[in-house]
């Protein structure tokens, strides 16, 4: 799954990076991600030679008191919204094939792993949809960075070892791209003292 030295440079340099959150569909630029407990799917048209990546933090919305923009996090709207744009440029759900990854447990510190719903969600979002999962790299100790080529299907995952350094980039994604969800913060009102 790891691209040939010379080339993978060159891929990386060209591709669109998508942060936790996004997704998108391309028909020749790659798209590359960085993963920790997150999980990417790739879908490919292998008649139409174009595919799409998503990038999603948890399986589910759980609560209906969840804010708007927890759904963009969540892998049930991640994986519709992708299928969706494939579907809008002609793509057919039938012949699309998956390539998923992530699903790590880069923070050994938490009880319950979030990799792990992650991993049993995409799974079974992808059977009960009938999408054949053709390749994965799932779970264990470490981040990946995945290149996505969408059209030729190859998907590429680089497994890298967990430091505090992978971790917090990891981390500092995550939340960067939920607070750019909140909007910008409003003005302090300013507060005026008599004396």
């Amino acid at each position: 799954m790891n691209p040939p030295d010379s080339s993978s440079k060159d891929i990386e340099q060209k591709a669109r990076n998508i942060h936790p959150g996004q997704w998108a569909v391309e028909e020749r630029q790659p798209i590359a991600t960085l993963l920790g407990s997150c999980v990417a799917v790739c879908l490919f048209d292998p008649k139409l030679r174009f595919g799409g990546l998503n990038h999603f933090m948890l399986p589910i919305r759980t609560r209906a008191s969840d804010s708007e923009y927890d759904a963009l996090l969540r892998g049930d709207y991640a994986m519709e919204v992708l299928v969706n744009a494939m579907l809008g440029k002609g793509a057919q759900k039938q012949r699309m094939t998956a390539k998923a990854f992530g699903g790590g447990n880069v923070v050994s510190s938490l009880r319950k792993s979030i990799g792990d719903g992650n991993i049993s969600f995409t799974r079974s979002w992808l059977e009960r949809e009938g999408i054949d999962l053709v390749a994965s790299d799932f779970g264990g100790p470490w981040a990946r960075k995945v290149i996505f080529e969408p059209d030729t299907g190859d998907a590429y995952c680089k497994r890298i070892q967990s430091s505090q350094a992978i971790t917090s980039q990891v981390t500092q994604e995550e939340v960067a791209y939920e607070n750019s969800l909140l909007g910008p913060s409003k003005p302090r009102e300013k507060k005026i003292e008599l004396f």
